[in-house]
């Protein structure tokens, strides 16, 4: 009976471990995230990356470092801006695990550009993002999203966790 007692306390001493953890990824990453993403805010977007970060849009069969993402995120930041469209991003989870000062998480991205005569793009993707806690402070390490040929849609966004489910 103790070791029951004993094996029950370390199961919830590990999921309370990793929910904390992911409550410090939701307001140390994903929430500023989202917003510099939304913002066109490329230099506090890039913040919230390890200066060594391993960026791959796989769709594209490449792989940038800091200073390459960095470019391509400020390019699309301004081309989105000069031609006054707006953009909103969505995450929601299919996989989110943290061990000490390491995180993975896993799940559904969705974009949508409006262009100033309303009409919208939307977007859908798998996104892959390692994590390390670097000084206290939770950072992207490596960052990869994919759309699997376009087959990612609203029913698989639908279908994953939100972020605080």
């Amino acid at each position: 009976m103790r070791t029951f007692i004993a094996l029950l306390f370390l199961i919830y001493s590990v999921t309370l471990h990793a929910q904390s953890s992911q409550a410090e990824i939701n307001s140390q990453v994903w929430k500023p995230f989202i917003q510099h993403f939304s913002d066109h805010n490329a230099v506090a977007f890039l913040a919230l990356h390890s200066k060594d970060v391993v960026r791959s849009p796989r769709d594209a069969k490449t792989i940038w470092g800091y200073d390459e993402y960095l470019k391509k995120q400020s390019e699309g930041d301004a081309y989105e801006i000069k031609n006054n469209l707006k953009r909103t991003l969505e995450l929601r989870f299919t996989e989110r695990i943290a061990n000490g000062d390491n995180a993975i998480e896993v799940g559904i991205y969705k974009t949508v550009v409006t262009a100033p005569d309303g009409k919208q793009q939307i977007y859908f993707g798998r996104f892959h993002v390692v994590l390390k806690k670097i000084n206290g402070t939770w950072k992207i390490t490596v960052d990869t999203d994919y759309t699997e040929n376009n087959t990612i849609g609203e029913k698989d966004f639908l279908a994953a966790k939100s972020m605080i489910e």
